[in-house]
């Protein structure tokens, strides 16, 4: 088995590798990023895989000048420590195999909305956005505010990796606790909902200006002297999916457009992918979930000081430390639960060696089809 998935390892390696010397797929700029990523993503097994080989020369070397003379110590440790150093690189280049999500390197765009509760909703919408951002900085990736209004937050978190990281906090956040208007001390609970697009290149969407309704119009709110003076406002509706996409914080509205055409992309983009997976990975969803956002994901119960994360099953008390934005370890926990499942599906036929064709073909297919998403 691992013979096979180094084969073909070395296999697709060298496709690659003479892909990127094709001049035809060097005049092509989306296709050639995407090959380059590929090979980028396989280097660390072609790694892996040619170290193993490596071993396994070691073993036949050893195992027959043992054949010639059995008494050899030297040649008995050599041959055991070859067998070892065998069996840790097939495991290494098994997990170097699991099915990675093409987006994990992204940056991503966060957009945080209240949910149920009312007033005391939007006010958890705005301890949300305050812990997810101070995680970024402890994190050490740069946070950009897009927009916010009416306990609504649009933002970006920016730096390699990103996507891992907060890939596992879209969804339905519940807390419980007293509200500061509550006079009867009576908890409530209320929700809010986070969405996390990873965020998509120019090359991976390509919008056609014509699918795009621009209206401008004049702010509203705080932003300075030029609000309710000049149409800086921006609502882009893409007629094809009917996304619409509004942004009013700068006072330009060049750049409020280009703002609204970020989110939208992402936006198209996570509908892309969404749909590919609809149609591929019918038996993944069932192993890792939807990913709907009206599932519940997770509760902060104020009173107990508690944390619970119903995927995993998680409990911590350190309420506090979590809305300041320590997240790393449900992260941490998150990110094992995601590579146990992945995992646990190589063990279906072909799993292993099928995973990188299908990630790339799977994103490949997404980048054609977004401006067609419904």
């Amino acid at each position: 088995m691992i013979e096979q998935l180094v084969a073909q390892i070395e296999a697709r390696f060298a496709e690659l590798a003479e892909l990127l010397q094709d001049p035809a797929v060097i005049a092509d700029r989306s296709r050639y990023a995407e090959l380059a990523r590929a090979y980028r993503e396989l280097e660390p097994a072609a790694e892996l895989a040619r170290q193993w080989r490596r071993a396994n020369d070691d073993i036949a070397g050893a195992e027959e000048l043992l054949g010639e003379d059995g008494a050899d110590a030297e040649l008995r440790e050599l041959l055991r420590s070859a067998r070892e150093r065998a069996a840790d690189l097939a495991e290494q280049i098994r997990l170097a195999m699991v099915r990675p999500d093409p987006n994990d390197e992204k940056n991503v765009i966060v957009e945080i909305q209240p949910g149920a509760g009312g007033e005391e909703a939007a006010l958890w919408a705005e301890d949300l956005y305050r812990m997810l951002t101070r995680y970024a900085e402890r994190r050490h990736f740069a946070t950009e505010l897009l927009a916010a209004g009416e306990g609504k937050y649009t933002f970006a978190i920016k730096g390699k990796g990103a996507y891992s990281v907060f890939k596992h906090e879209g969804g339905t956040h519940r807390v419980q606790r007293i509200p500061e208007t509550e006079s009867q001390g009576r908890i409530h609970t209320s929700t809010a909902t986070v969405a996390v697009l990873p965020e998509a290149e120019e090359v991976e969407v390509e919008i056609d200006p014509a699918d795009l309704k621009i209206d401008v119009y004049r702010s509203t709110g705080p932003g300075g002297q030029s609000v309710n003076t000049t149409d800086s406002a921006v609502r882009i509706t893409h007629k094809p999916s009917g996304i619409v996409v509004s942004m009013q914080d700068e006072k330009s509205q060049l750049q409020n457009r280009e703002r609204a055409l970020r989110v939208l992309r992402a936006r198209l983009y996570e509908r892309a992918v969404a749909e590919q997976q609809e149609e591929m990975a019918a038996d993944r969803r069932m192993q890792v979930g939807t990913g709907d956002r009206a599932e519940k994901i997770r509760t902060y119960n104020y009173g107990e000081r508690r944390v619970t994360d119903h995927r995993i099953k998680l409990t911590t008390h350190n309420l506090d430390q979590v809305l300041a934005g320590e997240l790393d370890e449900l992260t941490a926990a998150l990110q094992a639960a995601e590579r146990s499942r992945a995992l646990a599906a190589q063990t279906a036929p072909g799993g292993a060696a099928e995973g990188r064709e299908v990630a790339a073909s799977g994103a490949a297919s997404a980048r054609r089809s977004a401006p067609e998403s419904r």
